[in-house]
């Protein structure tokens, strides 16, 4: 199938942006922004992806451990969860380690999946969340392989069809399919350059 016209430079710039941060987690090397590879430290650790970097962050947790600090809920399927607590938020928000940020971009990526070309079924509820580095890695690139897989399913009509993904927790029934494929770019940039200052903070500290 044809990519739309439209729908092709965000679907690079997707593209670009999942590249740059699997190689920000895995290495040996990664993408700098200008073509070249810059050496990465290490694969990411279980240690650095449940490190936080100040007291009372939110992160990952082992269910029978309860969510943490401001928190109500463990969000998540499996023997962990994500902190999480209904609206309104905690303010000042909390400070959320690599794992709680990995874990909430994978699921997004997951869930519209399936409420744009799967079976418009799945939860919050419904999606593992990974306490261990490796299993979270992959399990985002399951996501943004997931994610991608839906994009090429869709034509210039859906892009313009308001609700055309259903995903339920956020504003996708509301607007047009377009917009969401942008949204998505704008979490995967913005929460990716937050893992790759958490890696760099926690290198620094250790450093120390």
């Amino acid at each position: 199938m044809t990519v739309p016209s439209r729908l092709a430079p965000l679907l690079a710039q997707f593209d670009f942006a999942r590249k740059r941060l699997t190689g920000r987690l895995t290495g040996p090397v990664m993408d700098s922004g200008d073509g070249t590879a810059t050496r990465i430290d290490g694969p990411l650790t279980d240690e650095e992806h449940l490190w936080e970097p100040v007291p009372g962050c939110w992160s990952v947790r082992r269910r029978a451990d309860g969510p943490g600090p401001r928190a109500t809920s463990l969000a998540g399927a499996g023997d962990w969860g994500r902190d999480a607590a209904a609206y309104p938020h905690p303010w000042p928000p909390p400070v959320t380690t690599l794992a709680w940020r990995l874990s909430h971009l994978t699921e997004m990526l997951a869930l519209r999946a399936d409420h744009t070309a799967g079976g418009h079924t799945l939860t919050r509820n419904d999606h593992p969340v990974s306490g261990d580095a490796a299993t979270a890695v992959a399990a985002f690139d399951a996501g943004a392989a997931a994610w991608r897989e839906a994009l090429l399913s869709v034509d210039d009509a859906a892009l313009d069809t308001v609700g055309y993904c259903t995903y339920p927790h956020g504003s996708d029934p509301e607007e047009p399919f377009l917009d969401i494929v942008w949204w998505v770019n704008q979490e995967l940039l913005h929460h990716g350059a937050e893992i790759a200052l958490l890696r760099d903070l926690y290198r620094a500290a250790r450093a120390r």
